[in-house]
């Protein structure tokens, strides 16, 4: 099994914090990086998204973070991770869609403006919307959190606390003003004692 991707991707960490609750060790190929790009003819040839991560295992090449969590799951059989019952299922699903739409659209330009520095987004008042907009995706998670804990869908560890504390740290590391969200912060509390958090989320780079 390889896993195509530089280890400082936010998407390549959720597949390789899930690896780890898995007991999985793929071959990690560095690509993404200054070195190795992903507009490579080589790369491409792989996957013409032009995007890590990618899974290859034997002849099935995956790309979509997501996906690649929700497939590594259901190769080792692990219904904790992903659940087996439908309605659990779908909450699972759910929460992994909208942290892939909603809250990653959320905080896009702040995150793009103020970290990565990229010029499209140096626009303060853009920056700004941004970072409210981020905030209050975090208190939307905050509060279901809170009402419903003590993981992101209810007593059982998922997929989804690992795609949103991935989501959570970059809010955490971005320079911005940030409410107290109790839930949450006590959520990344309890995540500390799994494997890979340390390693892959909370581990200094957002």
């Amino acid at each position: 099994m390889r896993l195509l991707g530089q280890k400082d991707s936010i998407n390549v960490r959720k597949v390789l914090w899930t690896c780890a609750e898995l007991g999985l060790s793929p071959e990690r190929e560095d690509w993404g990086g200054s070195t190795r790009t992903t507009r490579d003819p080589e790369f491409l040839s792989i996957n013409p998204k032009g995007l890590v991560p990618v899974l290859i295992d034997g002849g099935l090449v995956l790309t979509e973070s997501n996906a690649i969590c929700r497939y590594l799951a259901l190769r080792e059989g692990c219904s904790d991770l992903l659940p087996e019952q439908p309605t659990q299922r779908a909450a699972v699903d759910a929460w992994m869609d909208w942290q892939a739409t909603e809250l990653n659209t959320s905080w896009r330009a702040a995150f793009k403006g103020l970290v990565r520095c990229h010029a499209a987004f140096s626009d303060r008042a853009l920056q700004s919307k941004s970072t409210g907009d981020w905030n209050a995706a975090m208190a939307l998670l905050d509060r279901s959190i809170g009402s419903g804990g003590p993981f992101v869908c209810g007593a059982t560890f998922t997929l989804a606390d690992i795609v949103l504390a991935l989501s959570t740290n970059r809010w955490e590391q971005t320079p911005i003003e940030r409410p107290e969200l109790p839930a949450v912060e006590a959520w990344m509390t309890r995540l500390a004692a799994r494997p890979g958090f340390a390693e892959h989320c909370r581990n200094g780079v957002p």
